[in-house]
């Protein structure tokens, strides 16, 4: 058996903007319909999708006004050695660095995810003949305006900064030999809140990451 572990925020937890902020239905988080496809390949019996994901995480920033440790960084080890051993390790992250009173900017994201990898890459599960997981870095979908005036003031400058998230990635993939997938490419955020995704979205992100996971486990 092979596992896959989805380490994100609130776009991989599933949080829905058009309900308050409560969770999509389990049949539409992407994590669950890349098993679903997964499944639907001829994989599923021998792959496993964890969905790893928190409200709020960010790469490897502290969120001091937070209930609980949104450092993905810092946690990022318990995850791996919980679902060991891991095959390949998704990386959605980013979005909640951009908030002003943690990071700010794309360019602090871009640092915290290569920490994110250099993580993933020196953890040992100690385990016999282990090898380490394969990593996929997933650029979430840019922000998007939005009459919210509590999203708006905590993401205030985002939307500009956001948007360079997917070039960064993109380099920082090629630089670390990691594979990269642009999810604004299939999904766009909501202007509900101006962060979060609506059912097609989330579902788009699960069905377009099917083939690069496939790629990966093979």
């Amino acid at each position: 058996m092979k596992t896959v572990l989805c380490y994100g925020d609130s776009l991989t937890w599933g949080t829905n903007p058009a309900n308050g902020g409560q969770r999509h239905a389990f049949a539409d988080r992407w994590p669950n319909v890349l098993q679903a496809g997964l499944d639907a390949s001829g994989l599923g019996s021998n792959v496993e999708v964890v969905a790893e994901g928190m409200g709020g995480r960010t790469t490897a920033f502290d969120d001091h006004l937070a209930d609980a440790d949104r450092n993905g960084a810092r946690l990022l080890p318990s995850a791996l050695h919980t679902h060991r051993p891991v095959s390949v390790v998704i990386l959605m992250l980013g979005t909640n660095d951009l908030k002003p009173a943690i990071a700010g900017d794309a360019e602090s994201a871009m640092l915290g995810m290569r920490r994110c990898v250099e993580i993933v890459r020196g953890h040992s599960p100690r385990l016999p003949d282990f090898v380490p997981p394969k990593v996929l870095i997933v650029a979430p979908p840019p922000l998007v305006e939005t009459p919210d005036p509590f999203f708006g003031a905590l993401f205030a400058g985002g939307i500009a900064q956001s948007a360079k998230l997917a070039g960064y990635y993109s380099a920082l993939a090629t630089l670390l030999g990691c594979a990269f997938f642009d999810a604004g490419s299939v999904a766009k955020a909501s202007p509900i809140d101006g962060i979060h995704l609506d059912a097609a979205s989330t579902r788009a992100i699960g069905h377009a990451l099917v083939e690069p996971v496939r790629a990966l486990l093979a």
